[in-house]
């Protein structure tokens, strides 16, 4: 551990696996301190658990937390204040992929991959920062996806939900600037990562099959590790990086040059 999030109180939302869980961990390693929620609450509790015997009991804590109610947010921003003892980073993580054309998906589906993956960015930053802006400085930091700034035929509703939270994130950075509050707010956009998320891809075709030609169509030729997106949100949530906000760092392997 090296401490470059010593005194940090940061709050990981769908930390159950995958890139929230690398993060909450990476999170502790570097001397902070998380709130991990999640829908997933056996696998949100495993992973606090885990933290919690590498890093010292108190080091994380978590909650049952649906992103799309406000209500859930009230409660889990209430908590990260009791838990915690306040808040100041809040990585808006948790997403789903809903794959389908313009013509393909239903209403219900379309509202359904905006509200965790839109909506969720909008109400967190909006209750968080109540709290945030008596713990600065702050980060925020929206895990968007090159699909964001990147569209496929097949991608309708992912494509627009992200690209949303890569906007929504220059607004707030922009927001907070403006009233004089040291909170900065910036966007990550990985491209295929070795996650669950990756099984929507698979559905019921060849897994390794599937996985080779996702690594195919990056430049450098393999997939991304969870880790490759934990080590740019530490750096984010640090005070490292204390003059970036507004900003996108793309974690692509190189896809966004061609």
């Amino acid at each position: 551990m090296t401490g470059r999030l010593a005194g940090k109180r940061a709050l990981v939302t769908g930390a159950a696996q995958g890139l929230g869980a690398a993060t909450a961990k990476a999170i502790a390693r570097e001397g902070g301190r998380v709130l991990l929620t999640d829908l997933n609450l056996e696998g949100v509790s495993s992973v606090t658990a885990e933290i919690n015997r590498a890093y010292g009991a108190g080091t994380a804590f978590y909650a049952c937390h649906d992103v799309a109610s406000e209500h859930d947010w009230i409660s889990v921003i209430a908590q990260a204040e009791q838990d915690l003892g306040g808040l100041s980073v809040l990585v808006n993580n948790a997403g789903i992929v809903v794959m389908g054309s313009v013509e393909d998906i239903s209403l219900s589906e379309w509202q359904r991959g905006l509200a965790v993956n839109t909506d969720s960015v909008f109400l967190g930053t909006k209750h968080a920062l109540r709290l945030m802006r008596e713990y600065q400085p702050g980060s925020i930091v929206n895990i968007s996806s090159i699909a964001g700034l990147i569209a496929a035929h097949n991608f309708a509703n992912y494509n627009a939900s992200k690209a949303a939270v890569w906007m929504l994130s220059k607004s707030i950075a922009l927001h907070c600037a403006r009233l004089g509050w040291d909170i900065r707010c910036n966007s990550i956009h990985p491209t295929f990562i070795r996650t669950p998320i990756l099984a929507d891809l698979v559905g019921d075709k060849d897994e390794s099959t599937v996985l080779a030609k996702l690594a195919r169509q990056v430049p450098l030729g393999r997939l991304g590790e969870a880790e490759d997106v934990a080590h740019a949100v530490v750096y984010l949530a640090s005070d490292e990086s204390r003059f970036m906000t507004g900003a996108e760092i793309k974690l692509d392997g190189g896809i966004s040059a061609m």
